[in-house]
């Protein structure tokens, strides 16, 4: 791997941590941010020449402070310096104990003076080790939009001087709600890879997972916390199963289950019932239950479909969005017949032009349906859309199969 390969994937595994490691030190995201270039800069200049170092993350953390420390130095007029100088640093209220650096800086940067949804951007794109293109299709906006919210957020959080401070334990539960959102979109962009070349990116995946272990330490009572992470264990227990030995995408009724980790599998449905225990509904938990239907099923014609339908129906009422409301319809047309299944999808047409999914599971019911003029037309919307090289593939060959040239 060339050392420009090398920076890139260290800076997408690596990302968050430094940053979190330089906000806690510096208190101000824009620093962080720039000594961070900076020392990606550095690395381009050493790394070909000097070689890679033995742990790349701690060589760039190192490397952006004393680049942070010097922008501080060159501050040149007092203002600047009071600016930078004058933000308060990351503060630990004294009975509160959050063992994880990152996670420290989710709970200040999900700040309630922000909206919910510039929390979320806001932590995604700092902390979370997601680009600016990536926040926005997780939002589903244009960069230059996401863009101006991220600016408009980090211009708040300055001119109104919201302390970077990790809030006591009575106020966590006014943040958990951002937190658990900010996971979710990292371990969902994780697995379902929004661009590039890999269709699945363990980085994010294992990150996800592993802060939501330390979230349900630290509130062992709160069923949405369970709820997540029993979810994306449940997800992820059929990683191995999702790319065949020619890295092509394989949908869920077609991979081979005994790939499916029974470890992970009985671990997520554990913790579901312990959310259960809790009685506090929530969507993760409801989105978890559907999961472990899947993972019940020994065989795709196993699968509870009906119970999956009616599940996603709660989910609507819950939270209502044209995920679910898309993923609705296909599992209606597993319980009741593709044609059903078409009739939920038809109300979203007028809002869904460039919503990728909605296409691609258009496209999959026309073609069960045999109408393969318009499964033509809507795989093609999908592949247009569509960010990920793996994903493109697979609707390229379903569409092959339309338009009779084989696979």
């Amino acid at each position: 791997m060339s050392a420009a390969a090398l920076i890139e994937t260290t800076y997408r595994e690596e990302h968050g941590r430094v940053i979190a490691a330089l906000i806690s030190q510096f208190g101000d995201f824009t620093l962080a941010e720039d000594a961070l270039q900076d020392a990606l800069v550095v690395a381009l200049e050493r790394w070909e020449t000097e070689g890679v170092p033995r742990n790349p993350g701690a060589w760039l953390t190192t490397v952006a402070k004393r680049r942070a420390i010097d922008r501080l130095r060159r501050a040149t007029t007092q203002d600047r310096t009071a600016d930078v100088l004058d933000l308060p640093t990351i503060q630990d209220e004294p009975d509160m104990d959050i063992p994880d650096e990152r996670l420290k800086l989710m709970f200040t940067c999900c700040h309630p003076s922000l909206a919910l949804e510039a929390q979320v951007a806001l932590t995604l794109h700092t902390l979370g080790g997601l680009s600016t293109t990536e926040v926005a299709r997780a939002f589903r906006v244009t960069e230059s939009t996401m863009a101006q919210r991220l600016a408009r957020a980090r211009r708040k959080i300055h001119n109104a001087r919201i302390p970077y401070r990790v809030p006591p334990a009575e106020l966590l539960s006014e943040r958990v709600d951002a937190l658990l959102a900010v996971i979710y979109l990292i371990f969902n962009e994780g697995y379902c890879a929004t661009g590039g070349d890999a269709p699945i990116r363990h980085d994010l995946c294992g990150e996800a997972i592993r802060l939501g272990r330390v979230l349900v330490k630290l509130l062992p009572q709160s069923a949405e916390t369970h709820g997540l992470l029993a979810l994306m264990l449940l997800h992820d227990s059929r990683h191995e199963a999702r790319l065949d030995k020619a890295g092509e995408l394989v949908l869920l009724d077609e991979q081979d289950r005994t790939l499916w980790d029974q470890t992970k599998i009985d671990e997520g449905t554990a913790i579901l019932d312990m959310a259960l225990t809790l009685y506090q509904p929530g969507p993760y938990q409801v989105q978890a239950a559907i999961s472990a239907l899947h993972a019940e099923a020994a065989t795709p014609e196993a699968t509870d479909w009906r119970q999956i339908a009616m599940l996603y129906g709660s989910l609507a009422t819950m939270r209502p969005s044209m995920v679910v409301e898309v993923n609705r319809a296909v599992a209606v047309a597993m319980a009741w017949g593709a044609p059903a299944g078409l009739k939920m999808l038809l109300p979203l047409d007028a809002e869904a032009d460039d919503f990728y999914p909605y296409h691609a599971a258009r496209a999959d019911l026309l073609r069960r349906t045999n109408q393969r003029e318009a499964a033509a037309d809507a795989y093609e919307r999908a592949i247009a859309l569509c960010g990920n090289s793996a994903e493109r593939s697979y609707l390229q060959r379903r569409l092959n199969e339309m338009l009779n040239r084989g696979v």
